[in-house]
Order: C-alpha cells, then sequence, then structure tokens
C-alpha cells in the first residue's frame, strides 16, 4: 500500500490508507489506546479498538515520538466530536495494525509543546528533537520559504545565483577572521569568509552583472542575541546601478515577501522613510532606530532607510587630523563617496565631512541590511587604502586582485547584504536568531550538539605543521 500524507486524509473518507510518522501523544485506556499521529504535514488521530487484540498489545509498547507504520481505516467523527478549526478535526483513523519502526527511549524534554522554556543549552545538545516541536518546524519551514520566494523574484528580475569560495584569503577589512592552515602550503593559510564583498564586486568585473548568493558567512567575533559566529546573508549586486535603482530592487522584494508570506503583517509605511544618519543620531540616538507607532502590536513592521553616513572615523581622538593610519572606514572601504565629494577622496581633504553612497534598511530597531555603490576604478579604491594607512606594497599585497581587475574595464556598481537570520528572527517574532537556525551555536559560539569547538589528534596537528603553545592560565 502506498504510503499518504496525513495533511491528504481528509480526502479519503472511507478508504483504507497507510500513514508513516511518529507517534505524537499516545492515551492508552485500557481496552482502547488512542494516539495522535504526525508527520510533515500534520497530525491526525487514530484509535485501536477492543476487536483488535493483536494490534493493541503493539500499541501497549508504542511509546510517544517512536516512528511507526500506520494501516487504518479513514472514518468521519460523530458531529458532536468534531473539532471545529482544525486540520483533520472531523475525521479519525481505525488503526488496523501497527509496524514499529524504531521505538523511541524516554526523552529529555517533551516535543509536542513549545519548548522556549527549556533550557537552551539541553535544546541545542538535542536539536533533533527540538527541530520536531511544531514551533520550530514552522520556523525551518519559514525560512525555507523566504529563501525560495527570494530566488524566485530576483530571477525574475534577471538575476543568477552564484556561489562563491568558503576558502579564501585573509584581508584587513572588518571583524576576525576564521583562518584554515593548509596542509600543502606549512605556515600558510586560508580564511573563512566574513562575506562574498570582494568576490561579488569581481563578479561585476566578470560581466555577470546582476548576481545574488544566499551566503554563508563567518566572523570571529563576540555573540549577542542577534548574532552568530557562522550566520547567513542574501548577498547581491548589480551593474550600471545608482543608490536608488538598488534600494528601489530591495524594498520592492521585502515588500513582496511581508504581503504574500506574512499577511497578518503591517508594513507601517510605504515607500520606506529615509532618514539621514545625522537626523538618525540626533533625534534617537543610535542608526538603527525602532520607529513604531505601537511598539505593543508584534505584527506591525516598521522599515526605514538610512543614508549619507559618514565615509571614514576616527579610530583615536588625535588632534592631528591628517595623521596617516589615524582613519578607518564606518562601514567597508569598498563603498563608493557620494558624487559631491569624490573630488574630496581623492585630495584626501576634510576627510571627515565626506559622505558615503552608504544605504542600511532597519526594522524595529534592528539593521536587517547595508549596502553601497562602490568604488569601481583603479584610483578611487587605491585611494582609500592610502587614507587608512596602508602602504602601497600592503595594498598590491591584500587587495591587488581587485585593483588589478578594476584597470580592466569594471562597471559601475552597487549592492547590499542582508542579514537573513536577523530579518527572519523579526518576522517570526522570536528573541533571537538562534530560533531560526537549523543547527546554531550557543551565545558563546559553542555546539553542544557536535560538541566543537573540540581538539584534534597530534597527527592532524603534525600535517598541518603546527604545534600548539600552551597557556598559563594563572
Amino acid at each position: 500500500m502506498q504510503r499518504t500524507y496525513i495533511g491528504d486524509l481528509g480526502s479519503k473518507a472511507t478508504e483504507s490508507v497507510l500513514i508513516k510518522g511518529w507517534v505524537d501523544v499516545r492515551r492508552d485506556q485500557g481496552k482502547m489506546v488512542f494516539f495522535d499521529f504526525r508527520d510533515m504535514t500534520g497530525t491526525i488521530q487514530g484509535v485501536v479498538l477492543p476487536n483488535r487484540a493483536e494490534v493493541i498489545e503493539v500499541a501497549k509498547t508504542c511509546r510517544p515520538e517512536s516512528v511507526v507504520a500506520i494501516e487504518g481505516i479513514v472514518n468521519k467523527r460523530p458531529e458532536r466530536n468534531v473539532v471545529v478549526d482544525k486540520v483533520n478535526g472531523d475525521i479519525e483513523l481505525e488503526v488496523t495494525n501497527i509496524t514499529i519502526l524504531n521505538n523511541a527511549e524516554p526523552l529529555p524534554f517533551e516535543v509536542n509543546v513549545d519548548t522556549k522554556d527549556v533550557n537552551e543549552e539541553v535544546r541545542l545538545a538535542h536539536r533533533y528533537l527540538d527541530l520536531r516541536s511544531q514551533r520550530m518546524q514552522r520556523n525551518i519551514r519559514s525560512r525555507d520559504a523566504v529563501v525560495n520566494h527570494i530566488r524566485n523574484f530576483l530571477h525574475d528580475e534577471k538575476f543568477i545565483e552564484v556561489e562563491t569560495p568558503i576558502l579564501t584569503k585573509s584581508t584587513p577589512e572588518g571583524a576576525r577572521d576564521y583562518v584554515v592552515p593548509s596542509r600543502l602550503y606549512p605556515g600558510s593559510f586560508y580564511a573563512l569568509p566574513q562575506s562574498p564583498q570582494q568576490y561579488k564586486q569581481l563578479l561585476m568585473s566578470s560581466g555577470v552583472e546582476r548576481y545574488f548568493q544566499i551566503a554563508k558567512c563567518m566572523r570571529d567575533e563576540d555573540t549577542r542575541g542577534d548574532r552568530q559566529p557562522e550566520f547567513t546573508q542574501l548577498d547581491m549586486e548589480m551593474s550600471f546601478v545608482e543608490k536608488e535603482d538598488v534600494m528601489a530592487l530591495n524594498e520592492a522584494l521585502i515588500i513582496d515577501i511581508v504581503t504574500k508570506l506574512f499577511p497578518e503583517k503591517k508594513i507601517q509605511q510605504i515607500p520606506f522613510p529615509r532618514i539621514s544618519y545625522k537626523e538618525s543620531m540626533e533625534k534617537y540616538g543610535n542608526d538603527r532606530p525602532d520607529i513604531r507607532e505601537d511598539k505593543e502590536d508584534p505584527n506591525l513592521l516598521a522599515f526605514c532607510w538610512i543614508v549619507d553616513f559618514p565615509f571614514f572615523e576616527r579610530t583615536d581622538k588625535s588632534d592631528n587630523p591628517q595623521a596617516e593610519g589615524e582613519w578607518t572606514f564606518t562601514h567597508n572601504p569598498f563603498s563608493r563617496p557620494i558624487d559631491e565629494h569624490m573630488d574630496m577622496l581623492m585630495e584626501k581633504k576634510d576627510l571627515a565631512e565626506i559622505l558615503t553612497s552608504q544605504y542600511d534598511v532597519v526594522l524595529n530597531g534592528y539593521e536587517i541590511g547595508g549596502g553601497s555603490t562602490r568604488n569601481h576604478t583603479y584610483e578611487a579604491l587605491a585611494k582609500v587604502f592610502e587614507i587608512l594607512g596602508h602602504k602601497t606594497e600592503e595594498i598590491e599585497k591584500n587587495f591587488g586582485h581587485m585593483l588589478h581587475a578594476f584597470k580592466t574595464g569594471t562597471p559601475p556598481h552597487g549592492g547590499i547584504a542582508w542579514g537573513l537570520d536577523r530579518f527572519l528572527m523579526l518576522l517570526l517574532n522570536e528573541p533571537n536568531i538562534r530560533e531560526v537556525i537549523a543547527f546554531p551555536k550557543t551565545g558563546e559560539g559553542r555546539d553542544p550538539m557536535m560538541n566543537a569547538p573540540s581538539e584534534v589528534s597530534n597527527k592532524q596537528l603534525d600535517e598541518l605543521h603546527i604545534v600548539l603553545k600552551k597557556i598559563d592560565n594563572k
């Protein structure tokens, strides 16, 4: 007999069916045993009647969360037993045979309830159980729906998805890298990508014109509720565009996601309001303002754009504004200044006054995305690195690949990256991004399920030509 999904049983009244899934609940009433069975499409109540003695005996040994194959007859419930507004609330399964495919041992916590109140360390150590719960199933399935929607939307807009490398080069452009030792090149290291920033700009040199990727990014930095050592970005880049083109497309995509996949949500204002960095800092005290008119409404989404960021900021309080090496970038070094300030960049004057083309999209007090138009010429990008204090040989060593590419005919381009986990956290009203990631790390960056990070063998260290230094913890 072919398997029927539980969600399709409504059309099978009076038929004999085979379902496969988990025992959600078992209620042993002596002469009869009642079950709730669950698969990825829903739940159904099943009952083993007294006249099926052999099936009763098997049912009594079947523990919650056991994996089973159930044969039975789909019956209409009596009118008085119909559960209104519940899938399969008007039918039940008369069980005629139970095959236990894998009988579950007692579990560390129940999964047929919301697991929010379970100790998080315990949940993450048994994440495969936690993910069975209804809320976590909703979260990972919503994530899939959003990613699929993004892909379809962007393909319709002539984007192509391109995968960029996970093993790359360590360059001084942002947070601390995770580094990977090379066995074949002793003493040399790869870096895991903090973002695909350089690759996506090189794709613009490659004639791709419209690129996107659901990209894994890794940063070795302190974690908090909306950060993880590894996280996922929606990354995109477009050729022959101005700032307005990128912002308009992304605003349209965000609105499309919310209205079609989360219709219970209300967007406070369309088009999204625009706030300058200066105004945001003066009015709200930060550059990610929560502009909701009613902060008690969990379904209210208040998006806004923050624009006109300063390009550079001082790294110390020196009185000498022209001191080499005392400037850093506010977002990333690849941004392009606004057109009116390009001469200031090239002449390296009034650096504190230069505004960048950076644009951040903010939702309910969280930055969910940021991007800019880019410097696409050799001269402008090299000038940025000079202002940041890099010497000529350092620029060539760390960024020569980009600078040489820009000499070969790279079009004007710009893009953006969303923090996909953070966006989903807000759409699903979750308190942190761990609730929307299938297998996250703890707040301290550990994986208690896989027990990572962990030590490696001396043999592995020898192969990599690595000697560990003993640290005195006194």
